[in-house]
């Protein structure tokens, strides 16, 4: 059977800010999560080092992030407001078109049609 465990030391200075922040980290690291400081250590490393070859192979890849995390909270924000505003504009909308002649009922729904489409313009991910 090989023996397919490695061993290797750290050293770390305490005088230099960040190695003195990694020191503390491993120090007051939650047991219950972190079973050894071998597996910290490891997901640390394998984090970041996919990372730095990823950013590496796609120089853009931190703009397209915070890109895609930008469009997700629009995406978010709208939906949202659509589950507010959406229930009390219908319910307008069915109350003012059973009372209303048709012309008027027409303008809410043309109004209605406007809102889904500047929805699907403004997030096109949206399926209204």
């Amino acid at each position: 059977m090989q023996n397919n465990i490695r061993n290797t030391n750290l050293r770390f200075n305490l005088d230099k800010e960040q190695q003195r922040k990694a020191w503390e980290y491993l120090h007051t690291m939650d047991r219950q999560d972190f079973k050894s400081y071998s597996q910290v250590i490891s997901l640390a490393l394998v984090d970041y080092f996919d990372r730095y070859y990823r950013t590496q192979a796609d120089p853009y890849l931190e703009t397209r992030e915070r890109e895609e995390l930008f469009v997700k909270q629009i995406v978010d924000a709208v939906e949202n407001s659509l589950k507010q505003a959406l229930p009390l504009f219908l319910s307008g909308l069915t109350a003012g078109m059973a009372q209303r002649e048709p012309q008027i009922r027409a303008s809410y729904i043309s109004l209605f049609h406007f809102y889904i489409r500047s929805v699907k313009l403004l997030c096109p991910f949206i399926r209204v």
